[in-house]
C-alpha cells in the first residue's frame, strides 16, 4: 500500500507512545538507531490499475519538505517504462521522530530535565525514563520543586520534621499529597532500595501527620465515659486509649451520613476511613461489637469492605447489594477511576458478583451509588433491621 505522508503521521505517534520511555537519555544506544519506513512501492501489475493515484502519490512526495530523507528508487517497467519513486523515509532517531508528530518541545524538555536530575543523582538513570510524561509535562515551577527536595532529602535523610516544617519554596502539604508516590520511587532509586516496604514518610525520614480518626458516641450511656462528649475527632494513637464496651458499630463513609444517625443504644459509628480501616488493628473492643458496614456501591466501596475484613472477620455490609443498586437507578452516578484488583476473596459471593458486574461495566460505564443518594427513610429502616 503506497504510504501518503498523512499516513506516516500516526505510524509514527504509536512508535513514539511505545518507544520514548526507553529513547529517553540512550541516545548512543540501539534505541536511537535511524528510523527507516517503507513508503508501499508498487508492482508494475498494480500501478497499471491506479495510475492516476501512483502519479498522485510521486508528486505529493516530490513536493514533501518534511523531517528526514527522502530515499527514491527507479523501476523499469515493461508498460510504463522508467520511474522514479519515493522508496523510503528515514529518520535520524527520536528527535526527528519527535518533530514529526509534534512533540519537539515535550521531547526536548524530557531529555534535557533528565540529564539535569541524573548529573546530580545518577541512580536515577533507571528509574527516570519510565517517568518521561512528568519529565515532559511538569511547569517549571513544579520542576524545580522537584529537584530542591531531592537535594533536600539527600542532605538531609532523617529530619524527623512533618512536611510543612520542610525549610523549601512552594512545599505544601497540598503539594506534597500529589506528588508523593513520584517521590518515593525517585528517593528509593536514590537510596537503591526499589522495595515496596517503605511509605513515603520512612523512606524520606519524614514525620507522617497523625491519621484523624472521627467517631460519633450515639448512645448516653457509652458518652459518660468522655465527660458527655458525643463527637470525637483524634489521632487513632489516642482514640486507642479509650475503650468503648459498644454492643453495635457501624462504618460509613460519608460525612453527612454519619451526621445524620441519631441516637442508638450500644451504638457508635466510624465516620469517612476511607482506606484507613487498618486503624481497627489498634481498637480490639471493636471486634467484640457487631460490625457493620455502609459504604458506596462502586469497586472502592468494595476494596475498602475487603480491607477492613482483614481486621474485622465478621463484618457485616448493608445496603450494597444488587436490589438495593437497581432500586435507586435513577440517582447512579460514575466513579471516575475504578479499582484495579480483579478479585476481593474476602467479599461474600454475593458481594463478589456485584463487584464483578460493576468491572465487567454490566449495568452501565463506570457506576456508582454514592450512600447518601438513598433517601434518609429508606436507610434508616435498613440500618435498625441489621441490629437483629
Amino acid at each position: 500500500m503506497m504510504k501518503m505522508p498523512e499516513d506516516i503521521h500516526p505510524l509514527l505517534v504509536r512508535f513514539f507512545q511505545r518507544k520514548h520511555h526507553e529513547w529517553l537519555g540512550a541516545e548512543t544506544s540501539e534505541n536511537s538507531q535511524p528510523i527507516e519506513i517503507k513508503l508501499g512501492v508498487p508492482t508494475e501489475q498494480a500501478a497499471l490499475k491506479q495510475v492516476a493515484g501512483v502519479r498522485a502519490w510521486v508528486a505529493t512526495w516530490q513536493a514533501w519538505k518534511g523531517v528526514g530523507q527522502l530515499f527514491w528508487c527507479e523501476r523499469h517497467w515493461q508498460m510504463l517504462g522508467i520511474q522514479r519513486l519515493p522508496e523510503k523515509l528515514v529518520l535520524q532517531g527520536p528527535e526527528e521522530i519527535a518533530a514529526w508528530i509534534g512533540q519537539t518541545t515535550r521531547w526536548h524538555q524530557a531529555n534535557a530535565r533528565y540529564q539535569a536530575l541524573t548529573a546530580n543523582w545518577p541512580a536515577l538513570a533507571s528509574c527516570l525514563p519510565q517517568h518521561f510524561d512528568i519529565l515532559a509535562d511538569y511547569s517549571e515551577a513544579d520542576f524545580q520543586r522537584l529537584s530542591a527536595l531531592l537535594a533536600w532529602f539527600t542532605m538531609n535523610p532523617n529530619s524527623n520534621l512533618y512536611p510543612r516544617q520542610l525549610p523549601i519554596a512552594g512545599i505544601d502539604s497540598k503539594w506534597l499529597e500529589k506528588h508523593k508516590g513520584l517521590l518515593n520511587k525517585l528517593v528509593a532509586a536514590m537510596q537503591s532500595d526499589l522495595s515496596n516496604n517503605l511509605t513515603f514518610y520512612q523512606r524520606c525520614g519524614l514525620k507522617a501527620p497523625p491519621i484523624l480518626i472521627r467517631i460519633r458516641i450515639l448512645d448516653q450511656t457509652l458518652r459518660t465515659l468522655v465527660r458527655g462528649i458525643g463527637d470525637i475527632t483524634a489521632p487513632i494513637e489516642d482514640l486507642g486509649h479509650l475503650i468503648f464496651p459498644a454492643t453495635y458499630v457501624f462504618i460509613v463513609e460519608n460525612l453527612q451520613t454519619g451526621l445524620a444517625m441519631p441516637d442508638l443504644p450500644g451504638a457508635v459509628v466510624f465516620i469517612r476511613l476511607g482506606y484507613h480501616v487498618d486503624v481497627f488493628a489498634h481498637l480490639p473492643w471493636v471486634v467484640q461489637a457487631k460490625c457493620i458496614y455502609w459504604g458506596d456501591i462502586d469497586t472502592h466501596g468494595f476494596a475498602i469492605l475487603h480491607r477492613a475484613r482483614s481486621y474485622l472477620p465478621n463484618l457485616q455490609s448493608i445496603m450494597m447489594d444488587e436490589e438495593t443498586l437497581l432500586h435507586h437507578k435513577a440517582l447512579w452516578g460514575n466513579e471516575e477511576k475504578q479499582n484495579t484488583a480483579h478479585e476481593l476473596p474476602l467479599l461474600t459471593k454475593t458481594e463478589q458478583a456485584v463487584y464483578h458486574n460493576l468491572k465487567q461495566q454490566h449495568w452501565g460505564q463506570n457506576i456508582r451509588l454514592e450512600q447518601e443518594r438513598i433517601a434518609w427513610d429508606f436507610a434508616w429502616d435498613r440500618l435498625q433491621l441489621s441490629l437483629v
